[in-house]
């Protein structure tokens, strides 16, 4: 098993790491999978949004990017790389009046669950990945 945190563009000032790193690899066993290879890259909105426009033609910021990289789709392995803006993670915590912790655990707990098949296009999708997230939120040791 190997959940790892690198950097872009900027550090994440964030002190428990390991135990967000255990939580991931508990996670997805919960959703049926097993962390094989499981980076989350963490940059800036530019970093993030070039990457949204060189890989999916896309113009606008966002929060999160993730890259399946398994060979086999059918495979449970969790294997990916997950992009992640710290200052979307910073701004939406404010939006949303949650603490920068909870919007970090939820954001990495939204990449994994898309490398577990979870989508968010159509609005059924959205309600879905919204109520494993929360699953997520609640069983984060010491947020209850």
């Amino acid at each position: 098993m190997a959940v790892i945190f690198s950097y872009a563009d900027v550090r994440l000032n964030y002190n428990q790491k390991q135990r967000l790193r255990r939580f991931i690899a508990h996670m997805a066993t919960q959703e049926g999978y097993m962390v094989e290879s499981l980076n989350y890259v963490f940059c800036s909105d530019a970093y993030l949004l070039d990457i949204n426009q060189r890989f999916l033609n896309h113009d606008d910021y966002t929060d999160i990017i993730t890259f399946d990289l398994r060979e086999n789709k059918k495979d449970l392995s969790v294997v990916g790389e997950i992009y992640i803006s710290v200052d979307r993670v910073k701004e939406n915590a404010v939006l949303h009046m949650v603490s920068f912790e909870s919007e970090l655990v939820r954001v990495t707990c939204h990449g994994l669950l898309h490398l577990c098949g979870y989508r968010d296009k159509k609005k059924d999708d959205v309600i879905a990945m919204r109520a494993a997230e929360e699953r997520c939120l609640s069983a984060f040791p010491g947020f209850q």
